[in-house]
């Protein structure tokens, strides 16, 4: 599940933040790129950029809401997570709050307590016909 053959999300990222097992963070952070978490981090994670990717170790926690677009979680999570694009959650997962994503995958172990909210894509509207070409190609009564 996590070892796909297309490469893992952190693999394709040339650079890669760890924050280090007993690391502890008392504030928001916000991150481009990568982020490794085998710390804990208390306060909101918000990723700055569409091709963003947080990973949560299983001896990693997060007491705040996670936004990111990719997200992976092997850890304890004690706030929403929202998962712009794609939310994997690994056979250790426990999260207390709600999810909110596009793309799903949990492996069998994952707990969550909480609402599942599946995220649609914005509808596309289509734009609307300008008035001049609409006049010009009526016929006269």
């Amino acid at each position: 599940m996590f070892s796909s053959k297309k490469g893992s999300a952190k693999s394709s990222y040339s650079a890669t933040t760890l924050i280090a097992k007993g690391t502890i963070i008392r504030g928001d952070l916000t991150f481009s790129g990568a982020i490794y978490l085998e710390g804990r981090i208390e306060g909101t994670l918000r990723a700055d950029g569409t091709d963003a990717c947080l990973t949560l170790s299983d001896q990693g926690s997060v007491i705040g809401e996670i936004h990111a677009p990719r997200v992976v979680l092997n850890g304890e999570v004690k706030g929403d997570v929202h998962a712009a694009e794609r939310l994997e959650l690994a056979e250790a997962a426990r999260i207390e709050g709600n999810i909110y994503y596009k793309v799903l995958e949990m492996a069998a172990g994952a707990q969550i307590n909480g609402k599942m909210v599946h995220q649609n894509e914005a509808p596309k509207r289509l734009p609307a016909p300008e008035a001049g070409t609409a006049a010009a190609n009526a016929e006269p009564a």
